[in-house]
């Protein structure tokens, strides 16, 4: 062993040189002992790890080289550990082993390895750079006092990601007092799944229900990062009804609760039985199977869905190396699993992240497991390198042959430091709960966004720009406009089955069993054919509240959207989910002829017709839109929808506020009056008098504007800007950060924080920084004003426009009632053949369920 000379030297001497660079981990230091930072070598792998002994990272011996030339960190600890199998004696009985005195506690088995039938041995020594000196530990006697207590610390820690649990904060959280006494009325208040909206001002977000009487009623503005009026303060005043829990928050592991009279959040340990009194029910929302995948109560409505999405029935051949290495699950992560896998099989994120491997790894920071394109690398690397894919060994297959076992070989790997960056800060994909695998899709679509500034962006190859067209009813002038998408969802019409007959004999007989107490029947599958699916999403939809530029006022409009590019990868979601009336999340139970082909060349959007006009390119007025004046020298006195000034001065604000609030509303009714008095309720001339500008004043012209109106010119909402710009962020700056989410507060707010203002460079970066819509072109703001330039985001590299013709190279399907429970797995075409990736497993797929999909993957032809 290199360096023996050494070790007869004196330790304490040798290490003096390094003593300054070695710490103890302190409270909150986490130690990477299980993973190496770049790849997924650990303890076991064939070279070990290497742990840092002053940044407790961990790196495998490919990399740990890097960091001491980065870092100049001389010193680290290698844990190797030796997984052996028994051996047994005559007797048949296991040999107990000797194990090292020193152990790594808390390390988890990397390997699928029977407990009983295998033991290991850990092996741990320190190890300085360059020269590879190696001192073998324990070596109590001869080491400085401070050397052993780090040793000692960092061998007996936990590893990094045992210790990391969701930060919660419920443990501070104490009981309320009035959870066990809380009497609450028989007032037949039943709560819908969806739709919820304030009794007193139609807030749709920051809802809170109050547990005492069921009523629904909007949070104060930035009580958790959404808007509100704090009608629910004002509904405990009125009443002292205390505990209120925030609709939006409700899972089968709880809810958040605040009690108004002890002004904090609280426990209820009572809150599936009070939820349960307003037709809630948390019991019924989840459930699970003895094998860690969640499943849905009536397990047999759907056991044959789970064995032919997982084709369990038959016997699959395993294939190994590159693009082929299965993911280990991690407790309910295979939506994790199978986005990634569908995503590194995009050229574009293959070119991106592993293509720049060693840049990317070079330029990483000091911490490279918060760095985003640095777990990408690693992430994308471990599953295509192959070097976590390698067959088994002839030895192993006789082995298995002999002992008439068929174990599993595939390994896997685990990406536990992936799932931790990503899942930060997340309420939903830091916890342990299976998620929507549509929903994280996005999610990581809008981290590569976000972190891709200057640089390729690969989602640009999922890219498109979604033209909508809307019609004023009255007028029959139209409206265009334009934006940014990533994915396509369509309806699942269920009228359009071609069973129908089939599947109402089903529901009688089915009810039929349940008001006799008899056998249900066995269930009917809906089949749609996928063409009513596209029909479904291509047809008109009314806009709600549609304020017509041309009438200068609310009319009825019609909506319809097309494709103003096509993306070079078209992702398709199938509209399975909903909610039925006890809050369950529901699974609509169909089939879908999905072709492997798809041709939307018809759906290409047109642009202006020759005999189509356009509305005005007008917003509703901010100023009144009759000013009358006694002479040239007065001021403009606007006509004042003085009822919405009344009812808002009988609330208690003063006169010449809700003056103000009415006009610079452009009497726009009591409701946005009454939101421009929050947002500027704490300015100092707040109840000072209206002060109106003087004709001689200059302003702007209104020569082509006789109405007031004010141009759109991708201008937001003004009550959303002074929302903004009273939580003290500049006016651009909040106007830059709502164009650039399609006008939505809680986005915009989110998109401050992550892009400060010395970042904004042009107009083009409004288009850059939009986030993916996670909505329908049929669902999307239905006016919204973030109109994006064809001539600028047509011909720039963002959208890859091209042919509407593509082929199916991947699905994802999910198995179980609700995207809350059960189970995902994909299909990938790779060498013109499907493969199942079902976790860890990876094979050669023989009948893939394309009609059961969930989340569809094309890639366009090419024009030959």
């Amino acid at each position: 062993m290199r360096g023996n000379a050494k070790m007869a030297a004196d330790l304490g001497e040798l290490l003096v040189p390094y003593m300054p660079t070695i710490r103890v981990p302190r409270t909150g230091d986490r130690v990477f002992k299980s993973e190496c930072a770049f790849s997924f070598d650990s303890p076991e792998s064939e070279g070990g790890l290497y742990v840092c002994m002053n940044t407790f990272l961990g790196f495998g011996r490919e990399h740990v080289e890097r960091h001491y030339r980065k870092t100049g960190q001389s010193v680290y600890m290698h844990l190797k550990r030796h997984v052996k199998e028994k051996t047994t004696g005559a007797a048949g009985g296991a040999i107990p082993r000797r194990r090292n005195g020193k152990v790594f506690l808390d390390l988890e088995l990397n390997r699928d390895f029977n407990g009983e039938d295998f033991e290991y041995e850990d092996e741990a020594k320190l190890v300085i750079f360059p020269d590879h000196f190696e001192i073998p530990l324990p070596n109590i006697e001869e080491l400085p006092a401070l050397v052993t207590i780090a040793c000692d610390a960092v061998l007996n820690a936990p590893s990094a990601y045992k210790k990391q649990e969701p930060e919660s904060w419920e443990e501070e959280i104490q009981v309320s007092r009035h959870a066990r006494s809380l009497r609450q009325l028989n007032n037949g208040v039943r709560i819908p799944p969806s739709g919820w909206k304030c009794q007193k001002c139609e807030m749709r977000e920051n809802l809170w229900l109050n547990l005492k009487d069921g009523a629904v009623l909007c949070g104060k503005w930035f009580f958790d990062g959404s808007g509100g009026n704090g009608h629910a303060l004002e509904h405990y005043k009125e009443t002292n009804y205390p505990l209120a829990v925030k609709l939006d928050t409700i899972t089968p592991d709880g809810a958040d609760v605040y009690s108004f009279e002890e002004e904090e959040a609280v426990l209820d340990p009572h809150i599936s039985e009070h939820l349960s009194h307003f037709g809630i029910d948390m019991l019924q929302m989840q459930k699970r199977t003895e094998n860690g995948h969640h499943t849905e109560n009536n397990s047999r409505l759907r056991v044959s869905e789970w064995e032919v999405i997982q084709e369990s029935g038959m016997k699959l051949k395993m294939v190994y190396g590159s693009g082929y290495t299965g993911i280990k699950n991690l407790g309910d992560s295979c939506y994790l699993s199978t986005v990634m896998q569908i995503l590194f099989s995009v050229p574009d994120f293959q070119r991106m992240f592993v293509g720049n491997l060693q840049r990317i790894f070079d330029y990483s920071p000091l911490d490279p497991t918060q760095d985003f394109a640095t777990q990408m690398a690693k992430l994308g690397h471990g599953l295509l390198s192959g070097q976590y894919s390698k067959p088994p060994m002839k030895s192993e297959l006789i082995e298995q042959v002999m002992k008439e076992e068929h174990k599993h070989l595939q390994r896997g790997i685990s990406p536990r430091m992936f799932k931790a960056l990503v899942s930060k800060g997340h309420p939903e994909f830091s916890s342990n709960r299976q998620q929507d695998a549509h929903e994280f899709l996005l999610h990581v679509i809008n981290l590569v966004e976000r972190n891709s500034t200057g640089l390729e962006n690969p989602s640009d190859s999922f890219r498109f720009l979604v033209e909508e067209r809307i019609q004023c009813c009255q007028t029959r002038r139209v409206r265009y406009s334009q934006r940014v998408d990533y994915c396509i969802q369509l309806p699942a019409p269920i009228e359009a089955a071609t069973n129908r007959e089939e599947l109402l004999a089903y529901e009688a007989k089915r009810k039929e069993a349940e008001e006799n107490m008899g056998t249900p029947p066995e269930p009917v599958r809906a089949r749609i054919p996928f063409t009513a699916c596209l029909q479904a999403f291509t047809e008109p939809e009314n806009v709600p509240d549609f304020w017509s530029s041309a009438l200068q006022a609310k009319s009825a409009g019609v909506k319809t959207s097309r494709f103003a590019s096509f993306p070079e990868y078209m992702i398709v979601q199938i509209k399975k989910f909903t909610f039925g009336v006890d809050w369950v999340p529901k699974k609509l139970d169909l089939t879908i002829d999905v072709p492997d082909f798809l041709d939307l060349s018809r759906l290409r959007a047109t642009g202006l017709q020759a005999d189509e006009e356009e509305l005005p390119d007008l917003m509703p007025p901010i100023v009144g839109l009759k000013p009358s004046f006694k002479n040239m020298n007065s001021l403009c006195a606007p006509e004042m929808d003085e009822t919405a000034v009344m009812q808002l001065a009988e609330m208690g604000f003063p006169l010449e506020a809700c003056r103000k609030a009415v006009y610079y509303t452009g009497n726009m009714g009591p409701e946005m009056a009454f939101n421009w008095i929050i947002a500027h309720m704490e300015e100092p001339d707040f109840a000072e008098p209206l002060t109106l500008p003087s004709l001689m004043d200059p302003g702007p012209s209104t020569s082509d504007n006789p109405t007031g109106a004010t141009p759109i010119g991708n201008s937001p909402p003004e009550e959303s800007v002074a929302i903004l710009t009273s939580m003290g962020f500049p006016r651009a700056h909040s106007i830059h950060a709502l164009k650039a989410t399609n006008n939505n507060l809680e986005r915009a707010l989110d998109w401050i924080f992550t892009h400060p203002e010395e970042e904004e460079t042009d107009a083009l970066s409004d288009m850059a920084d939009t986030e993916p819509n996670d909505n329908a072109f049929s669902s999307a703001n239905s006016h919204s004003d973030n109109t994006l330039s064809p001539d600028r985001e047509g011909s720039g590299s963002r959208v890859k426009d091209g042919a509407g013709r593509y082929e199916l190279f991947a699905f994802i399907s999910h198995i179980g009632a609700s995207t809350m429970s059960g189970h995902y797995v994909c299909h990938i075409k790779k060498e013109g053949r499907w493969v199942i990736y079902n976790d860890h497993k990876v094979c050669l797929s023989e009948r893939p369920p394309k009609d059961l999909g969930y989340i569809y993957f094309y890639h366009r032809l090419s024009s030959s």
